[in-house]
């Protein structure tokens, strides 16, 4: 889907917008394609008040209405919790890859129909392509570097056919001249890096405030030596390095942690698996994953490597891929467009 040519003048967009350069440029960008436009802005928890009122303040700048959602029960069956249960485990979720298909797009997408707009859209740097299948499917952006795919590689059929993400042909420096262009007071705010629920990164606090009590355990050496006891799997996530607390006089990762919350420790060099299986495998058209060969991203920011999926639940890499964190997702893409995917769950 390059391009809007497929599309009636005047047909109504809904923009999720979080008052961030991204959507806030996105809306203008429909306009002069246009669409008319209007903007709602998640409140997903207390912590996104600063988003509703900036997204507010960019819809006055724009001139289109702006609807707000309260998204706070959804948001905390949905996201939070599944994130504080796995985290407790000694799992690494992706919160937004909880939240898109359940919680954000289903939410934009329901507002959408209630206000008569026949598409939806957001600031995501991905593409929407229809095959000659006729199956909408989310494919890679111009921009490498801000390639958002990953994350909306749950999203069903009924939302990736409304879908429209126009910064899938752009680069970050084009949105944001655009952004100082219309005189947006977000044109030179920095990107978020942290979990928009936990806006200063501490997550092990974060869990704990919440009543949740994460395993204790171990620390276990390469050889199998007791290294001491850790803070919690809360604290740790597989391919760690950094802030283990220990004195082992070489530099070691975080290899597994194991089911009785011990932490088991690796050389540098050890921490590479060759094979992976998944739970909860999703596709755009909710059909199973046929088997073959995919290049996967194990993890957002991952480059996508060559791998063989059986057409069940097992993942086989011919070079071995660095740690890959059960938790989170991989990803299977073809000729650049998501085919699917599903969570890890064990890796060897």
């Amino acid at each position: 889907m390059d391009g809007f040519n497929t599309f009636e003048k005047q047909d109504k967009v809904l923009v999720g917008m979080s008052g961030g350069v991204d959507s806030s440029v996105t809306v203008r960008i429909l306009q002069d394609q246009g669409f008319s436009v209007e903007g709602a802005v998640i409140r997903f928890s207390p912590v996104h008040e600063a988003a509703v009122s900036a997204a507010r303040q960019t819809a006055d700048t724009l001139k289109i209405p702006l609807h707000v959602i309260d998204a706070s029960e959804a948001f905390e069956e949905n996201v939070i919790r599944p994130f504080c249960e796995n985290y407790c485990t000694g799992r690494t979720p992706n919160p937004c890859i909880l939240c898109n298909p359940t919680v954000k797009f289903r939410l934009l997408a329901e507002k959408a129909t209630e206000l008569g707009c026949r598409f939806i859209s957001t600031g995501h740097y991905a593409r929407v392509q229809v095959g000659e299948d006729g199956i909408s499917r989310i494919a890679v952006p111009e921009s490498a570097a801000r390639d958002q795919s990953y994350m909306l590689y749950r999203l069903p059929q009924e939302i990736l056919s409304r879908l429209i993400l126009p910064l899938g042909e752009f680069e970050k420096d084009d949105i944001r001249e655009m952004a100082r262009a219309l005189g947006l007071a977000c044109a030179d705010a920095p990107d978020s890096m942290e979990i928009c629920f936990i806006p200063d990164g501490d997550y092990a606090a974060f869990i704990r405030a919440r009543g949740f009590v994460a395993k204790s355990g171990r620390f276990i050496g390469p050889d199998g030596e007791d290294l001491g006891e850790h803070a919690g799997v809360d604290h740790y996530t597989v391919g760690q390095r950094k802030g283990l607390g220990i004195a082992a006089g070489r530099p070691l990762f975080v290899k597994s942690i194991l089911p009785n919350g011990d932490i088991q420790l690796a050389e540098t060099g050890q921490e590479y698996s060759s094979r992976l299986s998944l739970i909860d495998i999703a596709t755009p058209d909710g059909h199973p994953l046929p088997a073959g060969d995919y290049l996967v991203k194990i993890r957002s920011a991952a480059k996508p490597v060559l791998c063989i999926f059986d057409g069940g639940n097992t993942v086989t890499f011919p070079e071995p891929v660095r740690a890959p964190a059960p938790g989170q997702s991989a990803v299977f893409y073809r000729n650049g467009e998501v085919f699917g995917g599903g969570i890890i769950d064990t890796t060897v």
